[in-house]
This record gives structure tokens, C-alpha cells and sequence, in this order.
């Protein structure tokens, strides 16, 4: 079994304490020692020098989209994906994530079946990745989601599995499991034509929350739910419900019921900020700029307090989207958490690695330096402890270890165009005889 000791290199161990001076041992995918002396020269193994360099647990994604390909629609990923070549794509896209020192992922929903498929390569090491745990189709009921008359009453679009009864709710979820996923994913809220209420409508109910978390977990399987309302995440933690998806737009009751039963959230607010923030850079509409602004502003006091209260919170990208690409603002909601929701560096650094390895599906296996965790980490040139925005600069992460192997972080070739894999339009607005004349 191969020893290998990285010495001389300052830990931040993932579970918010001050950065400190150590060798680290690992022995096969594991590590084995974490000694604040130098250790001897007669143990035996591969030394590396990291001095100068800060050494800590590689960033977990507790929501990431790795079968989308960055699709700039719903139209896009709905009409213009090809399974064989999706899986194909997205065995390419997940070495990016490496590059961004991320040794982790959560696939909440995929298109197709990819996100399974996907994982066992991983695991298998035909393909290198970070660790994945996937989900399989996000189940909706045929209110929609967020893609509003895109889905349709029944069936599968994309992502989306629409269920309507009793039988066919038990049945999509015992499929899946039997697929393999490591994930339920429940669709809680969607968006109406003429919805008058702030954030989005809950399109399920209580008992058919139920009915899923009572299903998924009699065979083993949590259940995750994308809630953007406070009736929606009040029912998702009653039901059962292991993880919440963005959990905006609480109130103070449900938040203390959120309290009770420390269920995590994942806010996935990077996907808003970059909207808010850059959207103009890419052509972003002003009003949906300001709308997903104050989603952050107005939800960030009450996910701060639940954190305050001991509620896990967890980082997630919503990587996958033409706003979100791959290996590029996985450090984001770091940023975010410390901007917006008061959080020191080393709590936004442990809210995206030992949180994330505890409570995202992990098992504690990942996630923090410690003695039997597995050598997922990376070495970085400068201190996240005291500047997070350090973990967006990819010339900084020097090395990425995952199970204590030296993974391959070289840039991928530029991609050339599919032809009908992206959307295409006319013009990007009317063409009147007033823009002529006038």
C-alpha cells in the first residue's frame, strides 16, 4: 500500500479552526496521520514539499447539474440533448470541476438516466472525476416547475418526471432506486402564468411529500426538495425531507421548525448572484437581475440564523447553467455566504467541505483533515482563511488528491459546435420597419 507524506504545509482542516503547520501521512486513500511535529525521515513513503502552500479538504458541490451542459434554456435542455452524446459531454465536462479543486459532487437531477451512469465510471475509474453521488429525474407533479408549460401533464421532459397518483409517485421512486441513485429529488414548488404570491407556489402536498420520503426511505434512499416558499419548506421538514434545496423565502415559524429538526439546506445562491451581479455581461433581462437579488437579500437573515442555530448549510453551485459553468464559480457561494449571509471564511470554507461530507450523502467518509477521512484535498498558494475569492483563482489550486491520487487538472482543448445542441435564434428582438426608418 502506497505511504505518501505531504510536509511543511499550513492545514485548514474543514472544521472552521485556525490554520495550523502539519504533516499529513496517507496510506493508500486514506489519511493516516496528522502530526503538528515533523515527521521522522525513517518513516517510509513519498515526500512531497508543500511549503508555502495551504493544504485542505477538496470543495464538495452539494448541487450540481453535470448532465445540462451549461444550457442557456429550458427549450435548450429540453429539445436539444441527445442521450448517448450528453454522456458522452458530460464525462468531459466533470474533469472542469477538478480543475476548481472540487473532489466532490451532488447531482441532484439529470436528464436522461446519465447521472448514474455517469458516477459508475467515475468509480470505476474508466473516466477521472470528482467523488458523485447522483439523483435521477426530479419528480413534478403536472403543475410544473420551473419551466412552467414546458412540462407537460405526464411523462418525462428532460429532467423532469411528472407523477400524478398515489401508484405512480410509489412507482417513479422505487424505478429509481432500483437505478441505482444515491438521491430522491422532489420538485416542491414551480411558477404559475398569473402567480400573484412572492417566490414560487408549492405544487405538492403534504401527503404526497409524504408518500415519497415514506417510499425512498423505507428502502434506504433521502429525499431532497427544491422549496421556494414558506409552505413548501414547512411541509418538505414534516414529511420527512433530508435536505432543502434553496429553502428562500421563509418565515419565522417555519424556520423554527427548521431549527427543530436541523434538516440542511443548500441555498444554491450562486446561480442569483452571477444573475444579479454579471448578468448584463452576457444579455441578462434587468427585471430578472433584481428579482434574483432580492431573493438573496431578503432570505439571507433567516438562513443565517438557522446556521446560528446549528442548522447545517451547505454549498452548492447550480453548475450546469450558460450563468454557471463548469469549473468556474464553485468557490461562489463561499463568497456568498461570507458577503451575504455573515459567515467567517472558515465557516463558509467548512459549509463547502466537512458540512457538505457530513450531510449531502457522504457519510463523514470526506470533507475534513483528519485521521481515517479519505485524502480528498487540495493545495493552494495563498490563505482561503483569510480571502475566499482565492478558491476562484484556478492558477492557484496547485494539486487536487482524490482518494490520495494526483489527479490530472490540465485544461480540456477548446470545444468546436454540435450541430442543434444549442438553441439558435432570428434576431434577438423584432425586426419593425420603425428600426429601419427611424
Amino acid at each position: 500500500m502506497s505511504v505518501k507524506i505531504v510536509e511543511h504545509a499550513t492545514i485548514i482542516d474543514g472544521t472552521e479552526r485556525d490554520p495550523y503547520p502539519a504533516t499529513i501521512t496517507i496510506t493508500g486513500d486514506r489519511i493516516s496521520a496528522v502530526d503538528e511535529q515533523a515527521v521522522s525521515d525513517n518513516v517510509n513513503g513519498t515526500r512531497l514539499d508543500a511549503s508555502g502552500l495551504t493544504l485542505m479538504p477538496g470543495l464538495i458541490d452539494a448541487h450540481c447539474h453535470m448532465t445540462f451542459d451549461e444550457s442557456s434554456s429550458n427549450d435548450e435542455l429540453f429539445f436539444h440533448r441527445r442521450e448517448a452524446l450528453a454522456a458522452i459531454i458530460a464525462g468531459q465536462n466533470v474533469k472542469k470541476l477538478l480543475q476548481a479543486g472540487v473532489t466532490a459532487f451532488v447531482d441532484p437531477d439529470c436528464i436522461f438516466d446519465i447521472g448514474v451512469d455517469l458516477r459508475d465510471a467515475i468509480e470505476a475509474n474508466v473516466i477521472p472525476g470528482p467523488r458523485m453521488l447522483s439523483g435521477g429525474n426530479a419528480l413534478l407533479t403536472s403543475v410544473g416547475g420551473t419551466a412552467g408549460r414546458l412540462i407537460p401533464d405526464a411523462g418525462l421532459r428532460g429532467y423532469a418526471k411528472v407523477v400524478s397518483t398515489p401508484d405512480e409517485i410509489r412507482t417513479e421512486v422505487r424505478r429509481q432506486i432500483k437505478m441505482g441513485v444515491d438521491w430522491i429529488k422532489v420538485h416542491v414548488t414551480g411558477l404559475l402564468p398569473r402567480q400573484k404570491m412572492k417566490g414560487e407556489i408549492q405544487a405538492w402536498s403534504l401527503d404526497e411529500l409524504k408518500l415519497v420520503c415514506d417510499t425512498a426511505h423505507e428502502l434506504g434512499v433521502p429525499v431532497m426538495g427544491h422549496c421556494r416558499d414558506a409552505n413548501s419548506i414547512r411541509d418538505s421538514v414534516i414529511a420527512g425531507m433530508d435536505m432543502l434545496l434553496h429553502a428562500t423565502f421563509m418565515d419565522e415559524p417555519t424556520l423554527d421548525l427548521v431549527i427543530d429538526k436541523k434538516v440542511p439546506i443548500t441555498p444554491t445562491f450562486t446561480f442569483q448572484a452571477n444573475l444579479a451581479d454579471h448578468g448584463h455581461t452576457v444579455g441578462a433581462d434587468e427585471n430578472l437581475r433584481e428579482i434574483f437579488r432580492r431573493e438573496i437579500e431578503e432570505s439571507a437573515e433567516l438562513i443565517h440564523k438557522a446556521h446560528k442555530n446549528g442548522v447545517p448549510i451547505l454549498c452548492g453551485s447550480e453548475s450546469g447553467f450558460s450563468l454557471t459553468p463548469y469549473g468556474e464559480w464553485h468557490y461562489r457561494e463561499l463568497e456568498v455566504f461570507v458577503k451575504e449571509l455573515g459567515f467567517s471564511p472558515l465557516e463558509a470554507i467548512s459549509a463547502a467541505t466537512m458540512q457538505c461530507g457530513n450531510h449531502a450523502g457522504f457519510d463523514g467518509e470526506t470533507g475534513s483533515i483528519a485521521v481515517g477521512k479519505l485524502a480528498d484535498f487540495i493545495l493552494v498558494d495563498g490563505n482561503p482563511a483569510a480571502d475566499v475569492t482565492i478558491l476562484g483563482d484556478k492558477s492557484r489550486i496547485k494539486s487536487v488528491y482524490v482518494g490520495g491520487e494526483l489527479m490530472n487538472t490540465e485544461p480540456l482543448p477548446p470545444r468546436k459546435p454540435i450541430s442543434g445542441w444549442r438553441t439558435s435564434q432570428y434576431s434577438s428582438s423584432i425586426l419593425t420597419k420603425d428600426k429601419i426608418d427611424g
